[in-house]
């Protein structure tokens, strides 16, 4: 059996997940981070992703993620994310809705717009809808 190490989730309203884990796969601000039991120490920013969870019995988790910071000891990763949901928990539809919202103010901006933060809404609808239909 593969060596495990805890791992717990936690966004701003609840832990998302806690548990012994054998990997971890999460959204570095500079690309995807992977860590296993005995990972040197480091803190790093989050990214809009997804969290890809390994646990002991080789099944995966994924958790939609909107940013944040994840702090990694050698037998204990902290994830504190602004959001993040389980992919089961995603409503596809509303993703999809979101996602469409997003879309159509880029697309024809007012003026009182903020581009930056339209970008943002598309990456996470986009992100959250595809982390949704991997289960379904």
């Amino acid at each position: 059996m593969p060596a495990t190490f805890d791992l717990e989730v936690v966004s701003a309203d609840r832990t998302v997940f806690k548990g012994p884990v054998v990997s971890v796969v999460l959204p570095g601000m500079d690309g995807y981070l992977g860590v296993l039991f005995g990972h040197a120490p480091l803190i790093t920013a989050l990214g809009i992703g997804e969290i890809v969870i390994t646990l002991p019995d080789k099944q995966e988790m994924v958790i939609a993620v909107s940013g944040g910071f994840a702090e990694v000891v050698p037998q204990k990763t902290v994830i504190l994310a602004d959001s993040a949901e389980l992919a089961n928990e995603i409503d596809i539809e509303r993703a999809r809705l979101a996602l469409q919202r997003a879309e159509e103010r880029l697309r024809t901006p007012g003026e009182d717009t903020d581009v930056d933060r339209a970008r943002t809404a598309l990456m996470r609808a986009a992100n959250r809808l595809r982390v949704a239909e991997r289960i379904h």
